[in-house]
């Protein structure tokens, strides 16, 4: 838990722990979970672009000293706002998390974000394709407009690399946030993105939710696709017990997101450049790869 030190400190640097108080003000939509920032949609108490410049105005004063977001399409997503917006309007949904704004671990490719995993030697690789459950959040409502930091190779207790520098604990510039899920979960402690998504093998959502305050677990193996998780588009890591799976300020957040990217909320939908995105590995023992980023993986099919 967070010591008397640690709130006030975070209360002056990030404006954190707002007050019981302060109702549904501008100043604390950011506090709050994304089942409740959905719900203030819905009920036309806030438009989806306005929520989407809210958090990103947090990102432009708050994120240079945390350091957790580390890519952004800001255009995009005000694009993707807007079209929320008016559907709106014209009395459609786009899902259970409509216009949530959303930003997702670096680890996942969305078409057109770099995608390097930490590593420099990946530095340049900008992917083509969307993750299967990152495009189910998507198909859920969410407008994504970013990608938060990660330690090498997803492999620490930690969230720095050479790409994209060190992520800071909002709670404590000095410490660190955990990982491997660190920037995520200093993106919603900080309230700056409104839900996120992560990876675990060995703790990597676990462990940065517990160090920061907010909710994350490890899916059931299998629950959640793993496809589009990898650095390299061809393919999809597959460790025997990694899963991939979402993060929130609230338990309930946490478990909207997971009925919207678990295998049963709908058929698998097509990732960008036509990959067909099967939720399950092929018959028979992965083959494993060689030279790639991942112990094991999956060839990705394409429809013609």
């Amino acid at each position: 838990m967070p010591t008397q030190r640690d709130v006030v400190h975070a209360r002056r640097q990030f404006n954190m722990i707002p007050s019981q108080h302060e109702g549904e003000k501008m100043d604390q939509l950011h506090y709050k979970s994304a089942t409740q920032l959905a719900g203030l949609i819905r009920r036309k108490k806030i438009g989806c672009l306005e929520l989407l410049d809210h958090f990103l105005a947090r990102v432009e004063r708050y994120n240079p000293k945390l350091n957790a977001i580390i890519w952004m399409d800001k255009d995009k997503a005000r694009k993707r706002a807007r079209a929320a917006d008016s559907a709106l309007k014209k009395g459609k949904r786009l899902g259970p998390l409509h216009g949530v704004p959303m930003t997702i671990k670096e680890s996942y490719q969305i078409d057109g974000s770099p995608t390097t995993w930490g590593a420099p030697a990946l530095k340049d690789n900008v992917t083509h394709a969307t993750a299967v459950s990152a495009q189910r959040m998507i198909d859920a409502g969410v407008t994504l407009f970013g990608k938060t930091n990660v330690p090498l190779m997803l492999a620490d207790w930690q969230s720095y690399n050479a790409v994209y520098g060190t992520t800071n604990n909002p709670w404590d510039l000095d410490r660190t946030p955990g990982g491997s899920s660190g920037g995520s979960s200093v993106a919603l402690s900080a309230g700056l993105t409104g839900i996120d998504a992560g990876s675990d093998i060995g703790s990597s959502i676990r462990n940065p939710a517990h160090y920061c305050g907010v909710f994350g677990h490890k899916p059931t193996f299998g629950l959640v696709s793993y496809r589009g998780h990898a650095a390299v588009p061809e393919a999809v890591a597959a460790p025997d017990i990694s899963v991939v799976g979402p993060l929130a300020r609230s338990a309930g957040g946490r478990a909207l997101g997971s009925s919207s990217t678990a295998a049963s909320f709908r058929p698998a939908t097509r990732c960008a450049r036509r990959q067909s995105c099967s939720t399950s590995p092929p018959a028979g023992p992965s083959p494993r790869s060689s030279g790639g980023t991942s112990p094991t993986a999956w060839t990705v099919s394409r429809t013609r």
